[in-house]
């Protein structure tokens, strides 16, 4: 079979360990979009500059939705939740927006 990308690790054992994995894939990505932005800095590629962008503050907000779930699993238990926390979270999240909350969309008006 081919793979797009390197099998990284084992599978995951708990759900905190699930999401771990999702934040640090996060990271990794948000490391690889800003290194595209680096050269298209270093060459004066404006163009591909100005369409990074658009990536820079999507990957923002993955990055941010992914730590706020690992924290809200954290909370529940992290690697030894119990059934009916992981339960109460997944009926918290059915009802959370999918769009993370960034410090700088905040206004005065609209913190």
């Amino acid at each position: 079979m081919l793979r797009l990308y390197p099998r990284r690790g084992p599978d995951p054992i708990t759900v905190n360990d699930c999401f771990e994995k999702v934040f640090q894939s996060e990271v990794e990505n948000t490391s690889r979009i800003y290194r595209i932005v680096e050269m298209s800095m270093a060459e004066k590629d404006w163009a591909t500059w100005n369409f990074m962008q658009w990536f820079v503050k999507e990957q923002t907000e993955e990055e941010t939705l992914a730590m706020d779930l690992l924290n809200k699993i954290k909370v529940a238990g992290g690697a030894n939740a119990k059934d009916e926390a992981l339960y109460a979270l997944d009926k918290d999240l059915a009802t959370t927006p999918d769009d993370a909350a960034l410090a700088q969309d905040a206004t005065v008006e609209n913190p």
